[in-house]
């Protein structure tokens, strides 16, 4: 139950120190710190077969690509339930309405 800075930290779910606005973006992490992706390979074996650069967003891989890999988006792996970006602007706009106009998010 007491986490805080682990998993609550890694899934934005914990009490967080500010900036209030940062919101974890799984795509980003795991490009910037898994770039071969070692770990989806072996955990996610449906996407082991997918080119680096659509690794950690199998749904942007054009379909051909998805075929020779095996893993066509919304047949072999789901597609995504809500765009992360859509999600973001969303979250950092309850965020900013919720503390006024005194303290609205950096854009980045």
């Amino acid at each position: 139950a007491v986490n805080n800075g682990g998993w609550q930290w890694a899934s934005s779910t914990g009490a967080d120190a500010p900036p209030y606005f940062r919101i974890f973006n799984p795509v980003l992490q795991g490009q910037r710190f898994d770039p071969d992706g070692l770990f989806i390979r072996h955990w996610v074996p449906e996407l082991k077969d997918l080119p680096n650069r659509f690794l950690y967003a199998p749904w942007t891989a054009p379909l051909e690509i998805q075929n020779a890999s095996q893993c066509v988006i919304g047949e072999d792996y789901p597609a995504p339930i809500v765009p992360h970006d859509f999600a973001t602007a969303r979250a950092k706009a309850l965020f900013a309405s919720s503390l006024g106009a005194r303290q609205a998010p950096a854009q980045h």
